[in-house]
């Protein structure tokens, strides 16, 4: 199944290796990860399912493919900017919240509204439709259980 991790492009270190935990145990699993192709939780949930031998579709806002993180295996351009936001969250089956600001809170929404499942681990709350998390693990099961 392809799942999409959300999160912010900057992010600190403890919220990076949630993300990266998050990717390993997809990768293991045997889903496909989508993200926004960047930094931060996106870079993180990418390391941890590309060195676990997963495989990543990174979304990208603008048009060169080589903005992508390292361990994105297929970069897909869309000049769209933040608009790109929605095609990460359709092209996932279920979509992992890693903490976030408001460009994960539209993501979020985006993929309630598409009927996605949402986890979140750690960040945004108290929203009607998301399930939270309290670990990488349970994010992922969560997620995989439709």
């Amino acid at each position: 199944m392809r799942i999409s991790v959300i999160g912010a492009g900057d992010c600190s270190g403890e919220v990076y290796d949630l993300a990266r935990e998050v990717g390993r145990i997809l990768a293991e699993r045997g889903h496909t990860l989508v993200c926004g192709g960047l930094g931060g939780v996106m870079e993180g949930a990418s390391k941890g399912a590309c060195l676990a031998g997963g495989r990543v579709i990174g979304i990208l806002p603008g048009s060169d493919p080589g903005e992508a993180n390292p361990f994105v295996t297929s970069p897909v351009s869309t000049e769209l900017g933040m608009m790109r936001n929605y095609l990460v969250v359709q092209n996932g089956g279920a979509a992992i919240a890693v903490s976030g600001g408001y460009g994960t809170l539209s993501e979020m929404a985006m993929a309630l509204k598409l009927g996605r499942r949402v986890v979140c681990l750690g960040g945004w709350t108290g929203i009607d439709g998301v399930e939270t998390a309290q670990t990488p693990e349970e994010a992922v099961d969560r997620a995989q259980a439709l």
